[in-house]
């Protein structure tokens, strides 16, 4: 892609502004990648508020700079995903129900809704969202001490 048909800027208050090639701004676009596993460097998709796609990106390396820099600074801050290494307590079994976790990041506690806010990836891997779309993962549910495996078997 030797030609990008759209700029990024950050607005005043931080927001991803993309100007679109007939010249209209998008205030507040996202962007999401299609694959975040599989080709996380590839087919990426800056969306606006509404959840209209304005621009397609085949392969992030091909953005110019400073346009690949906020794209690639944009994943980050959307991307923001604690990793869950133990869980402490449960307020309850039934939901919603307050955990209380170490993650990578420090001591949290977060409200999980409903157990179907716990999501298998793969074998031992899970995501788990909280009530604020928060989204923490756990790497290895096999390789979590005793007490957060217990905990964890009531929910899922």
């Amino acid at each position: 892609m030797s030609h990008t048909p759209f700029t990024l800027q950050r607005d005043a208050f931080g927001q991803l502004v993309l100007t679109d090639a007939q010249g209209a701004d998008h205030v507040g676009v996202v962007a999401v990648r299609a694959f975040p596993i599989a080709a996380p460097e590839e087919a990426i998709s800056l969306v606006d508020g509404d959840g209209h796609e304005r621009a397609w990106i085949d392969r992030l390396d091909e953005l110019p700079e400073p346009a690949r820099a906020l794209v690639a600074e944009a994943l980050t801050q959307r991307e923001f995903m604690p990793l869950i290494q133990r869980l402490l307590d449960v307020s309850g079994f039934v939901t919603p129900s307050t955990w209380h976790v170490d993650t990578d990041r420090g001591t949290t506690a977060f409200v999980l809704k409903g157990e179907e806010d716990i999501r298998r990836l793969a074998p031992g891997v899970l995501i788990v969202n909280d009530e604020h779309g928060v989204q923490y993962l756990i790497r290895d549910l096999q390789s979590m001490d005793r007490h957060s495996r217990r905990l964890l078997d009531r929910f899922l």
